[in-house]
């Protein structure tokens, strides 16, 4: 009895070390073959860049090559489900910005994957705030000349953004929220055609990304009243944040962040985060992805990471419905 007790132990020991052995090979295998980074937008948006800059880095550090593969549509969510049913192997990654993650999911009635259990965060790598800014011959001198008007004729102030849901509506929502008053909103296929109005006069204000006004409030074609995130924008030093300007608890800060499929074994993970902090503290990184593109760099723990998404997904999921945005 003790015999067969013991030879049964010693099997389950033996499988055991055997599996063990076996990850350990993989990972320090990894890479032997290229990787597939996919970023679920069109070309040239911050999360492309940032995959094309972070990419050519990471290519290096692992010595393999990573290509970057667009795959947009339906707001980020079709690239992102590619991801989710990919091998989770280490050689299909996702570059993807707050949209698909914690925003689409609380919005959409019916999204094709659940991002805490469908996705393994690997570190954030950015993050990025927007800037309430309206024309340079606007009436509007101050953040509470909106309000003000906002609230006399409710409804009648108009203002951009880049579609239902994303950064620059969430951030005008939540303006009209915490100020008490109700602004019309004007969804836009992009930051261009929405400035172009708010220069014409068609909009009173917009939040735009950092990134894309910064250049029209440097030009003085535009007025910045306040920045969305906690912090002030580097590039926007003299431009107050929305809580210092009275809104307490005003936070619309996004993420731009690398995933995997879950499952993946832990080790990759762990290789692919190391290489992923290694690859923010290079200068040329720097350059291109703060200094240049207006955001702050990150690099966290796969820990971390779900935590933050934990946390604005329960922060999204509450304004969306405080403000009853309806997905189109």
């Amino acid at each position: 009895m003790h015999t067969r007790i013991f030879h049964t132990f010693s099997l389950i020991l033996v499988l055991l070390l055997s599996h063990f052995w076996s990850t350990l090979a993989q990972a320090q295998a990894y890479p032997n073959r290229p990787i597939k980074m996919v970023v679920p937008y069109p070309a040239g948006g911050n999360a492309d860049i940032t995959g094309r800059v972070m990419a050519k880095k990471m290519s290096a550090l692992l010595n393999t090559p990573i290509v970057v593969d667009n795959r947009s549509g339906a707001n980020g969510m079709i690239g992102t489900d590619v991801v989710v049913k990919a091998t989770p192997d280490g050689y299909t990654l996702l570059m993807a910005a707050s949209g698909p993650i914690v925003i689409n999911p609380v919005l959409y009635a019916k999204v094709p994957y659940d991002p805490l259990k469908d996705l393994q965060p690997i570190s954030q790598v950015l993050s990025f705030q927007y800037v309430l800014v309206v024309s340079n011959a606007s009436a509007l001198n101050t953040l509470q000349d909106a309000v003000q008007q906002g609230k006399a004729q409710p409804g009648k102030l108009s203002y951009g953004s880049t579609g239902i849901g994303g950064g620059g509506h969430l951030a005008g929502e939540m303006f009209a929220v915490l100020s008490r008053t109700q602004f019309n909103h004007v969804p836009y296929k992009g930051s261009a055609p929405a400035l172009v109005d708010l220069l014409g006069g068609q909009l009173a204000f917009t939040f735009d990304t950092v990134l894309t006004a910064s250049p029209l409030i440097q030009d003085k074609r535009l007025k910045a009243f306040a920045v969305s995130g906690p912090k002030r924008a580097r590039s926007l030093p003299d431009i107050p944040t929305m809580q210092e300007a009275g809104f307490k608890d005003f936070d619309i800060t996004q993420f731009v962040g690398v995933f995997a499929p879950a499952g993946i074994d832990g080790a990759i993970v762990q290789r692919l985060n190391e290489v992923i902090i290694q690859s923010l503290q290079d200068p040329e990184v720097i350059e291109a992805l703060q200094t240049k593109g207006g955001n702050d760099l990150i690099g966290n723990s796969p820990t971390s990471f779900a935590e933050l998404l934990k946390r604005e997904l329960t922060m999204y999921g509450s304004l969306i419905k405080q403000a009853g945005i309806k997905a189109e």
